[in-house]
């Protein structure tokens, strides 16, 4: 007994004196942690201070069926169960059945809501048991932090979001997640706390305690109102033509500023959701909106003139063994008729003919302009274009006839609508622009200007020729269906196969993809726009006039009236010809025509009627609109009280 006490002290004392700082230093870890304070994620805004995307609490209440007593539990337990029911909406025997349960097996973490606002929380934890908190009614609260879109679903994949998986993997899409590790997520601090048991931690005055700092808020280029219009006006037309997918992009013209960036995919079901951030990442091949490029080149080479004459045969020519066809022919045209009616054919012609020796002319053009380069983008996962050179392996003799009409090359429609929005901006080339101002509160920490990617794209000569061609598509060519003269506006249809590879198979069940790029108004363009919408069912329409363009028009159209693009007026003394000349022809018949019937054939309703009352006359009138026949002749002498009938159109 001695020699085992004496073993007893030699091991206090080695555990005491030896071993003594490790495990203090143990225990120390086990009821003791330096944990951190997380920061609050900035807010996220629109252009015009709409709230996009904001960080609010949400709590999980459960409830530890062990902790409260046996009498409180049976006192208790009816009245909870009351308290969730009409909460909840479910009966009051669901709970009684499923807390008798858990309260059986013990159960210290059972669930009773999950991601409930502050006002709800408030509201459980005065329910009966859980009012007598942690210790005597086993109440456990744990709270989180959720990112809320306001907006709900709308432009969701471009205000993005920054999640964390199971892995530790983080996924960062849209400025959400561009932004956030910069300026959003702010700075995490740190305090002691002390383990009190039952998974309780209770801070520890420490004198290194830090607070967390708080991020910035981001205000975006994206205008709330602007961004419903594009929304709405595509989901419209994708469910019109039962559509895969498509997506639109408002651009404003001086600045480079996305106003709008609306992304639809299909789901299972048949609904459209912000599924991809398609005009960001879809790189493909861009069809008949390529042939501005085409042409453009052609023009600041020399190589032709807008008034050169092509041949586009019957609708059928042979390149290289190769056929390209036109929906018709259109014989010898010009190369403006030829763009205008998106001539296969005459593109694929001009370019061949003019760089078929020296194609590198060709493509060296195109990367002047950087369309072989991404538009670096903060926002994650832009896609690449692809620009073919000779040498490469896609390369071919027909790889130029192709590239004129926007086949064998890949660009996203965000790569696309850059390069129109230079035309509309007289050749000045803006890196599209997501993020105009960082604040915190009332503070200004970051502005961002517009940033030029080409100061020049082409001569003044060539612009202008341009900026008529796109004119002119909508006013006489494949858009004008979409021409109105209440406002003007300037674009490129185009149409393309995909999914062709397989060539029999497309043709059992073609798929194509509509799109139309373009800036409204002609006169002094505020904004550029493209729409693209991949396979629309074809027993609906396919064409890009008819499957985007009325997408474009309904954009323009709302913008242009919702959102008046001019301000001022200079002068309300304005002349207009028709009026005036109506108002003397009035004038001059009224006072021709004192007691002899005039012809009133023709004239508004309100006229012929005013004419017929200053000669005396009762007037009865069949129908609306103007007058188609009178029943006293022109040239009749008139009667006062003299009844006259007007048939109206």
């Amino acid at each position: 007994m001695f020699i085992f006490g004496l073993a007893v002290v030699v091991k206090l004392l080695t555990i005491q004196y030896v071993n003594g700082d490790k495990y203090r230093e143990l225990a120390e870890s086990r009821v003791i942690e330096d944990r951190p304070i997380p920061a609050n994620r900035g807010n996220v805004y629109s252009v015009n201070g709409n709230l996009l995307a904001t960080s609010i609490p949400k709590y999980d209440i459960r409830i530890d069926t062990k902790t409260p007593k046996k009498k409180v539990w049976q006192e208790q337990i009816g009245p909870l169960c009351d308290s969730l029911s009409s909460y909840s909406g479910k009966p009051s025997s669901y709970y009684r059945e499923n807390l008798r349960k858990a309260k059986a097996k013990q159960n210290r973490y059972y669930l009773l809501a999950r991601d409930v606002g502050y006002s709800d929380y408030l509201r459980l934890r005065e329910f009966p048991l859980l009012n007598l908190g942690a210790y005597k009614g086993g109440l456990i609260v744990e709270q989180t932090t959720k990112r809320e879109h306001p907006m709900g679903g709308i432009a969701q994949r471009t205000i993005g979001y920054e999640r964390t998986d199971e892995n530790g993997d983080v996924t960062r899409p849209g400025l959400d997640g561009a932004f956030g590790e910069k300026y959003l997520k702010g700075i995490d601090g740190h305090r002691l706390k002390q383990k009190i048991g039952k998974g309780q931690w209770k801070p520890i005055r420490d004198n290194n305690e830090v607070e967390p700092q708080d991020g910035y808020d981001i205000y975006t280029t994206i205008n709330t109102n602007i961004q419903d219009i594009a929304h709405h006006s595509l989901l419209e037309q994708l469910e019109k033509y039962d559509a895969d997918h498509g997506c639109v992009v408002v651009m404003e013209v001086k600045t480079g500023e996305i106003r709008a960036i609306s992304n639809l995919g299909k789901s299972k079901s048949g609904k459209y959701y912000e599924k991809r951030n398609y005009a960001v990442w879809e790189s493909h091949e861009p069809g008949s909106t390529f042939k501005l490029m085409a042409v453009m080149a052609a023009l600041e080479d020399k190589v032709i003139d807008t008034s050169s004459i092509v041949d586009t045969k019957k609708g059928y020519k042979t390149f290289y063994g190769r056929g390209i066809t036109d929906t018709r022919g259109y014989g010898k045209i010009s190369v403006g008729e030829a763009f205008e009616k998106s001539s296969n054919i005459g593109l694929a012609t001009i370019i061949d003919d003019g760089y078929a020796k020296n194609p590198n002319k060709f493509i060296n053009r195109l990367k002047k302009w950087r369309l072989h380069e991404n538009l670096d983008l903060p926002i994650i996962g832009e896609g690449d274009p692809v620009i073919p050179a000779p040498g490469d392996k896609i390369w071919s003799r027909n790889a130029l006839p192709s590239m004129a009409y926007g086949y064998n090359m890949q660009l996203t429609p965000l790569q696309t609508l850059t390069f129109y929005n230079a035309v509309a901006n007289n050749g000045e080339m803006l890196k599209p622009r997501f993020l105009r101002q960082v604040r915190e509160l009332d503070r200004e920490i970051e502005s961002f200007e517009k940033e030029v990617r080409v100061k020049k794209i082409a001569s003044d000569e060539t612009i202008k020729k341009a900026q008529k061609l796109l004119e002119n598509v909508v006013e006489f060519g494949t858009g004008k269906g979409m021409y109105s003269k209440y406002f003007s506006m300037a674009g490129k249809t185009g149409t393309a196969r995909t999914d062709y590879r397989n060539f029999e198979a497309w043709k059992k069940d073609r798929k194509y993809v509509s799109s139309f790029a373009g800036y409204f108004p002609v006169e002094n363009p505020k904004y550029s726009c493209i729409v693209v919408i991949h396979k629309p069912s074809i027993k609906v329409g396919f064409y890009g006039a008819d499957v985007t363009g009325p997408v474009f028009k309904r954009i323009a159209q709302k913008i242009f009236t919702d959102t008046p693009i001019i301000d001022e007026i200079e002068s309300l003394e304005v002349k207009n010809v028709e009026v005036d000349k109506e108002y003397q022809n009035f004038y001059n018949t009224s006072n021709t025509y004192l007691t002899i019937m005039p012809s009133v054939v023709g004239l508004p309703i309100m006229d012929a009627v005013a004419l017929c009352e200053n000669l005396g006359l009762k007037v009865k009138m069949n129908g609306n609109g103007v007058v188609k026949s009178q029943s006293i002749v022109k040239g009749q002498k008139v009667k006062r009280n003299q009844t006259i009938v007007l048939e109206l159109s």
